[in-house]
């Protein structure tokens, strides 16, 4: 039996309780250890040492009883006793209902994946920009895209954690992790790398009638392959001239359309004459298959694509047949971008039409690709401001 008085009793063959007061409230815990003399006395010194931090207003709850019910009840703020991998459990599952299953998918990979087995044991409020920062400077055989959304996940769950005032403070808010890539040999220095006419030439003869207009519409439409796929006839509109995108259907959404993320996502674009010239050769194989079915359908199946893994295996050997070095089908977003911009077309156009709200990823992503594309840039501010001006050097015809 533990002394009386002494706030510490046994009440098991391997355990005692320590009671003391803490914040107005009698407090009870439970401490395995086998009863004996000398580990009352050792209980009896630690009830001493907690009475003195709580005279001194340094006791913690949380790491002297981790696992205490009574921990979430004092803290100052959840983050200090919720877990890192608790928090993102929770937050997933409620995520889960409010955005798309691609983008649901992608948290959920980057939480299991990387947050987790790093962070997962660590008290939410712990989780410092200084330990995340050395942690990604670290993360093996990534890339900044990688990195990016590994902090955009984060940053994400951690700002609905402020907002919920779990914690006092986003780590990442207003920051983001990159590292000095350099270019690796072989490869193009940036990620736009479009087809030429003559490219595209080559892979549109080499594909059956019925995916040639599918990739003929991607080249000059620039819609991700879950836009195109989700299209239903209905969303055509021939005499006004534009395509009505409003519904995205991904891989990970098992064949259920859904809404693209950014309202700028929703949008009508303009049916130039080449996609319109795709579109009409299409009529023939899907427009009148079913009442408003949808405008792209496997030609052997005869059904509707449900995700872009059916499109590359088809695109794999249609590449391979033309003798073109293979890119990814997502290049003919970016081959429509480089020739609409090349044309001279507003780079807020391209962007409108491509779904983003301003054009500053246009110029991020294209800018240093953009001005080789005209060897005549800057003629005309030369022209109009520089041939007058004597003092320039700049004579007529020079």
């Amino acid at each position: 039996m533990g002394r009386i008085g002494t706030g510490v009793r046994e009440i098991s063959d391997s355990s005692y309780e320590i009671s003391f007061a803490y914040k107005g409230e009698r407090c009870r815990e439970r401490v395995k250890a086998k009863p004996c003399p000398a580990n009352t006395r050792k209980l009896i010194q630690f009830r001493a040492a907690i009475m003195h931090a709580i005279e001194k207003g340094e006791f913690d709850y949380a790491k002297t009883f981790p696992d205490s019910a009574r921990v979430a009840r004092f803290a100052e703020m959840l983050g200090d006793v919720l877990t890192v991998e608790k928090y993102f459990d929770t937050w997933l599952t409620r995520k889960k209902t409010e955005v798309k299953a691609s983008t649901y998918q992608g948290y959920r990979l980057i939480a299991i994946n990387f947050v987790t087995p790093k962070f997962g044991k660590l008290p939410l409020s712990e989780l410092k920009r200084a330990a995340i920062r050395d942690w990604l400077a670290a993360v093996p055989d990534v890339t900044n895209k990688r990195l990016s959304n590994i902090q955009s996940c984060m940053r994400s769950a951690l700002s609905d954690a402020l907002g919920d005032e779990i914690i006092d403070a986003n780590p990442l808010a207003g920051y983001t992790y990159s590292r000095a890539e350099r270019p690796v040999e072989g490869e193009p220095d940036d990620e736009v790398d479009p087809f030429t006419p003559d490219e595209q030439a080559a892979i549109l003869t080499k594909m059956r009638p019925g995916e040639r207009t599918l990739i003929q519409f991607f080249l000059w439409t620039g819609l991700r392959t879950s836009e195109a796929t989700a299209l239903n006839w209905s969303d055509i509109d021939f005499i006004g001239g534009f395509i009505r995108v409003r519904r995205a259907m991904t891989r990970e959404a098992r064949g259920i359309a859904e809404m693209p993320k950014t309202s700028a996502g929703r949008r009508d674009v303009k049916m130039l004459a080449p996609a319109r010239a795709a579109l009409l050769e299409q009529k023939a194989f899907t427009f009148m298959a079913e009442l408003d079915g949808p405008v792209f359908a496997n030609p052997t199946t005869r059904q509707r694509y449900t995700g872009s893994p059916q499109i590359w295996k088809v695109w794999q050997t249609a590449l391979k047949h033309a003798g073109v070095r293979y890119r990814r089908p997502y290049q003919t977003r970016h081959t429509y971008a480089s020739m609409m911009l090349s044309a001279g077309e507003h780079p807020m156009w391209v962007a409108k039409q491509m779904g983003h709200a301003d054009w500053t990823m246009i110029a991020r992503v294209y800018g240093r690709w953009m001005p080789s594309a005209d060897t005549s840039a800057g003629s005309k501010a030369v022209e109009m401001f520089a041939r007058s001006n004597p003092n320039m050097g700049v004579g007529n015809g020079k």
